[in-house]
């Protein structure tokens, strides 16, 4: 027994000098992070992992290249996201030369030899992080990329606790489409300055580039025009179901706009006509063939409204309402609507829908318009939105016209999820996630190509929508997988791989306080679990 306890003894020192050693080395060489294994939505063109990670610390500092406001303005847009939840300092620093070890750097250079607008390169090194960019605009969304690589708790408001540590690698990345965007319809129902300012930050976390406020419908005018003021104080008053409406003032769409320029993202101001005109012919008489002025409309039925298409007075009232929205309108779009024009005949639609081009061009803007708008003779500049009809598509492209792809069978967020969905409609079928995100808008229609195509939008109409948290719960998951569907090229999507990126996206989601449907096609990651 003493030669036994005696070797034990001795060998339980060296026990533990094995473990302290093997406690040493797990904590110095860490398990290697994989940059690919990162679930970045829209999926990057191309990742490479270097099997590191950098810590951003609390007195990192973010570094802009030369002396730009622009470039500066990134830097703090970046910084401001950071700072909440780190509760770091990180101050934003101009440098000619390069910064110190430990610093995010973002600076406009060539990149990875991609000439796309919007490409950026991202590198992730043990020392440094370095964001390139060919453009202001690129920077910005290689920005959204490095959001996407900090665990999901650097979205929350407040301080968390944990080392915000990131995988080492480089990112190249463009978009495939140059138009890449959502309609959010203020008409139906009315919704504030500051719901608006969160639908963008939704498209701008997503890489979404144009957002489309469809301000006027036969429920209600959104838009002020002062010299005709009654389509506001009047038109503007009421909403589906008869609640209080409401309409932004030109200061107030103009806020819109700048916020939205900061998150380079384009306005497109959309006033439907010659149809879903009824909250102008209610506001007016005279733009009734009767003379005699509508009555207010709060039900959600479509096709009864017309304007006047032969009187003088109906151009007038198109050239002044699109003059002064022009003026506030810095993007290069209006859209002229054109759909469901029921009640107006082919033979008055059609040289109406051409003059209301020309009245578009005469203040130096391009026309949109939904997709029944081919019927007329559309200018080479002119964008067909496709929505319904694939004839229409195929005309529009035979005339030369570009389209943007927005199948309502696919594309609209308003449509339920399936029928047990509390919110929405189903003319167009039911879209669940997965439907949402399963098509490509060069192959969706026989005959019309990439090179046909600007780019995808996701339409969000709110007959039954109220509030910002039902436009939240619509739009969310299925808002993420039109943004990739617009950015990542069709050979790189699968649903199988994109499901479960998205289901990791459930907890920012949840750290973004956005109430969103749990599909159960998706298994989903939370903050409680």
């Amino acid at each position: 027994m003493t030669m036994i306890y005696k070797k034990q003894k001795q060998i339980f020192p060296a026990l533990i000098l094995v473990l302290v050693f093997m406690i040493q080395i797990s904590c110095t060489n860490r398990t290697p992070s994989d940059l690919s294994a990162v679930s970045i939505i829209p999926k990057p063109v191309n990742i490479s992992s270097t099997g590191d990670y950098f810590t951003l610390k609390p007195n990192t500092t973010i570094f802009v290249k030369g002396e730009s406001a622009e470039l500066f303005n990134i830097g703090h847009y970046l910084a401001d996201k950071l700072r909440p939840a780190t509760g770091y300092k990180l101050n934003v620093k101009t440098t000619f030369s390069e910064p110190d070890k430990g610093s995010i750097l973002l600076t406009l250079s060539g990149v990875g030899g991609s000439s796309k607008e919007g490409s950026y390169e991202l590198s992730v090194t043990k020392k440094q992080i370095r964001l390139s960019a060919r453009t202001h605009e690129g920077l910005f969304w290689g920005v959204q990329t490095l959001i996407q690589l900090f665990p999901a708790g650097i979205e929350m408001s407040t301080p968390q606790e944990g080392a915000w540590k990131i995988a080492t690698g480089t990112i190249t990345d463009y978009p495939e489409y140059s138009y890449r965007g959502a309609m959010l319809d203020v008409a139906r129902h009315f919704f504030s300055v500051d719901d608006v300012r969160r639908f963008i930050d939704f498209l701008a976390y997503y890489k979404m580039n144009m957002l489309h406020l469809h301000l006027s419908d036969d429920q209600g005018w959104r838009i002020e025009i002062k010299s005709w003021p009654n389509l506001t104080l009047h038109g503007g008053s009421t909403q589906v179901g008869g609640g209080e409406g409401g309409f932004y003032t030109q200061e107030q769409y103009s806020a819109i706009v700048d916020y939205a320029k900061e998150c380079y993202i384009t306005i497109v101001p959309e006033i439907d006509m010659p149809g879903h005109t009824n909250a102008a012919l209610a506001s007016y008489a005279e733009l009734n063939c009767d003379g005699r002025a509508r009555p207010l409309y709060t039900g959600t039925e479509v096709g009864f409204s017309t304007l006047c298409t032969k009187k003088e007075i109906t151009y007038k009232f198109i050239d002044d309402v699109i003059r002064e929205l022009a003026a506030i309108t810095p993007g290069p779009y209006i859209h002229i609507g054109g759909d469901e024009s029921h009640v107006t005949k082919l033979a008055d639609y059609i040289p109406f829908v051409e003059r209301v081009q020309d009245i578009v061009a005469n203040y130096g803007k391009y026309s949109i318009g939904w997709d029944e708008i081919a019927l007329a003779r559309l200018k080479s500049t002119t964008i067909a939105q496709h929505w319904s009809n694939v004839e229409n598509a195929n005309k529009a492209v035979r005339q030369g016209a570009k389209l943007l792809m927005s199948p309502a069978s696919k594309a609209y967020l308003d449509m339920q999820y399936d029928k047990s969905t509390r919110l929405g409609l189903h003319w167009a079928g039911y879209i669940e996630v997965d439907v949402a995100y399963n098509w490509d808008p060069a192959s969706l229609v026989a005959g019309i190509g990439k090179e046909h195509i600007v780019g995808v939008e996701a339409p969000l109409w709110t007959e039954t929508l109220t509030n910002i948290d039902e436009i939240e719960y619509m739009a969310f998951p299925r808002l993420p997988g039109i943004a990739e569907i617009g950015w990542t090229p069709a050979a790189s999507r699968s649903w199988d791989e994109y499901k479960v990126r998205l289901g990791k996206h459930g907890e920012r989601f949840e750290a973004m306080e956005i109430d969103y449907y749990k599909s159960p096609l998706v298994t989903w990651s939370t903050l409680n679990k």
